[in-house]
């Protein structure tokens, strides 16, 4: 069992959405290293999910 929390794969599948920069793309691919790199992962979540949204919204 997966527990989301620790679940990468949306990193995985935003990486390949849309270009990032290069230290939002070492964290989408390293993962978090401090308290700064943590609150940058949830924003990038957060943007992630309202692309997804909008994706499929138009998919439909």
């Amino acid at each position: 069992m997966t527990d989301k929390w620790n679940d990468k794969s949306w990193q995985k599948d935003f990486l390949n959405m849309k270009s990032h920069s290069p230290s939002d793309a070492k964290l989408l691919m390293g993962g978090v290293k401090g308290l700064k790199d943590a609150w940058r992962l949830g924003v990038l979540h957060v943007e992630y999910e309202r692309m997804k949204k909008e994706q499929m919204q138009q998919d439909q």
